[in-house]
């Protein structure tokens, strides 16, 4: 399949899913986006247009932050530090957002190691 079209059909999944999955202050938006390099983690209040709390592999408190890349055990790891940074700002409850991409691997990954730090989705 070419390129254009699969960013296309990415991009047509990603609006059918934000047409359905919004944020609010009590249970804000668990946002995932995964480049070639990097795994971005974001709790958005979409009421309010205001994140948060935030992680990535780039963040300097992202524990072994030379070493992570946007695979399955990065994704573990800045699930967990999500969730703790989530815990951090007093959210235990999130709407998971995917960002048009399949719920699998590195995706799948990533919500279950945030499952098991003690979000609730």
């Amino acid at each position: 399949m070419r390129t254009d079209k699969k960013q296309k059909l990415r991009q047509l999944r990603h609006w059918r899913i934000r047409k359905k999955v919004t944020g609010t202050k009590d249970r804000p938006r668990m946002a995932v986006r995964f480049t070639n390099e990097h795994i971005y983690v974001q709790f958005i209040d979409d009421e309010g247009r205001v994140t948060l709390a935030s992680a990535c592999t780039t963040a300097k408190n992202a524990p072994d932050r030379k070493k992570l890349a946007a695979n399955v055990t990065s994704a573990k790891k800045i699930g967990a530090s999500a969730a703790e940074a989530a815990k951090s700002k007093g959210i235990s409850k999130v709407v998971f957002d995917r960002s048009g991409a399949p719920f699998h691997g590195k995706v799948k990954a990533l919500a279950d190691a945030a499952r098991e730090a003690g979000l609730q989705f």
